[in-house]
């Protein structure tokens, strides 16, 4: 029987020479107590030794999945084969299966051969000769190394670690470039202030007063490399009249200093972002795609590492960073926010404030799928994450032209707005808003008034005119008495129309009497 032995430095193949041990299970352990005893139950027949640990790696890797590695089939085409009647003991079933199929050998799997693998591992050290033990110790630590991160799919390039320290870094360069440079522009501008109105470019900037230094060296001084031809003929107009202060050599010596250590570190910046944008696609390449280098790397930042946001769920993803406003929204009961970090991604930054929550929501649902499959999967390709962001600006094309269509209707059609029309209105003056001063007094108004009420009252009062007891007695006398003489009849018209003139005056004056009293002879206005 012969026994196939894996170990970190190679393949081993031993013979058993006294077969009858192995029935005796329970008593085996005793044959191998010392290397003497051991050499008498099994003898090294061959043994393939690993060229580096990537091979090792391989070999291990295969046999942990249960497959057939080449250099496996190599050793067992090269030794059992020759002795294809004996039978090969192996540790795994599922591995002599695989040997069966496609070499055709005989394999045992019992556990008498369970027992003799033990056995040998304890007494490795004295069966396989010609490899030292610290030779053995130190490929068993390298493999046991590449085999956690292979099972853990961990990889030694990609390392979270160093982007958590990159943007934290390139956040605090960034503080201190502000600070840099404002004091650079107070600081030179009591010598020449004029220059910081016409040079906004902070590192322009710097590069200019480094060259320039005084203000009077701005005739002398060739600028044409860091400014445009308008822009440096501008400088030296404004040096020539300049309202800055002189200051002395020290002071400009310490301002140069400050340029320079402004200049410095925007180059370091500039390098160290290259820098992230490198480790970012080799690590998280579909995260990258989606959201960007530096809201990718703050994401990570602010979960910790990459495998600790690929836990987080698309919800989380969404409002990270914005914790203070979540936990006081759900203490005063308010609306929660709708965006963290998220929201200085590319794709939340162009649309429109109304649909910023939409599409936030469903950017943190890809990215999240984005960061699962850079932390988990095998691949390094960024395919997956440049198709979800096509589909993404898909959704975001159709949800800005869905404002655009007619609320009515079918809904397909495009909005069709009316064309534009001008219309001037001309307006006249109106001087009656000059003076709140009327032109006819308030009193003499309201007597017009009244006065032109009575023609109408009198009017339907002479209609409505009751006769006076005199004519009504006299309407009487001509009814009852027909035969009355003309002359009587005469008599009552007189008598009427002397009673009329009189009703009249007194209804006018009874009327105007409302707005203003005054005292009148009845008898005087008969006569």
């Amino acid at each position: 029987m012969l026994v196939l032995f894996e170990t970190a430095a190679g393949y081993a193949i031993f013979k058993v020479l006294d077969e009858q041990k192995l029935q005796q299970v329970d008593c085996l352990w005793k044959e191998f107590e010392t290397p003497e005893k051991a050499n008498k139950i099994v003898k090294l027949k061959h043994f393939e030794k690993f060229q580096d640990t990537t091979e090792a790696l391989a070999a291990a890797t295969a046999l942990v999945e249960g497959k057939l590695g080449k250099s496996l089939k190599k050793v067992l085409k090269k030794v059992v084969a020759k002795e294809a009647h004996e039978q090969l003991a192996i540790t795994d079933a599922k591995l002599g299966g695989v040997i069966r199929e496609k070499l055709n050998l005989s394999c045992v799997h019992s556990p008498a051969v369970a027992e003799l693998m033990r056995g040998i591992r304890n007494q490795m050290e004295g069966l396989i000769t010609g490899l030292p033990p610290r030779e053995i110790s130190a490929m068993s630590l390298g493999l046991a190394h590449s085999l956690s991160r292979y099972k853990l799919k961990f990889s030694p390039d990609k390392v979270d670690t160093m982007i958590v320290q990159a943007i934290s870094l390139l956040d605090d360069l960034d503080k201190e470039l502000n600070n840099y440079i404002m004091r650079c522009r107070e600081w030179y501008g009591w010598h020449f202030p004029e220059l910081g109105k016409i040079i906004t470019d902070n590192l322009a900037y710097c590069k200019s007063v480094r060259k320039i230094g005084d203000r009077t060296n701005v005739a002398s001084t060739d600028l044409s490399e860091l400014l445009p031809e308008e822009v440096e003929a501008e400088v030296k107009l404004a040096a020539e009249i300049s309202m800055g202060t002189e200051v002395s050599e020290e002071d400009i010596s310490n301002i140069l200093h400050l340029c320079d250590q402004v200049i410095e570190i925007s180059e370091y910046r500039a390098q160290l972002y290259d820098y992230l944008k490198n480790r970012m696609m080799a690590i998280a390449p579909n995260l990258t795609v989606m959201v960007g280098e530096l809201v990718g790397a703050r994401l990570i930042s602010h979960a910790g590492s990459l495998l600790n946001l690929a836990k987080h769920p698309a919800s989380t993803v969404q409002i990270l960073g914005a914790e203070k406003a979540l936990f006081r929204a759900l203490k005063t009961r308010r609306d929660t926010p709708k965006y963290g970090l998220i929201y200085h991604a590319s794709l939340v930054g162009q649309t429109t404030a109304k649909n910023k929550g939409k599409i936030s929501r469903m950017l943190a649902a890809k990215t999240a799928l984005a960061v699962r499959y850079d932390a988990l999967g095998e691949d390094t390709n960024a395919e997956m994450g440049v198709e979800n962001r096509a589909k993404l600006e898909a959704r975001l094309r159709h949800l800005e032209e869905k404002g655009m269509r007619r609320i009515s209707g079918s809904g397909k059609a495009l909005a069709r707005t009316d064309k534009y029309q001008h219309k001037s209105d001309i307006k006249v003056y109106d001087p009656s808003g000059d003076s709140t001063i009327p032109t006819v007094s308030r009193k003499r108004k309201m007597e017009e008034e009244e006065e032109d009420k009575p023609v109408e009252i009198k009017a339907k009062k002479i209609k409505t005119e009751t006769p006076t007891e005199g004519e009504t007695t006299e309407k009487g006398k001509k009814k009852k008495k027909k035969e009355k003489k003309h002359e009587e009849e005469a008599e009552a018209e007189e008598e009427e129309a002397a009673v009329n003139p009189t009703e009249e005056v007194t209804l006018l004056l009874y009327i105007s009497s409302e707005s203003r009293p005054m005292s009148f002879n009845h008898g005087a206005g008969v006569e």
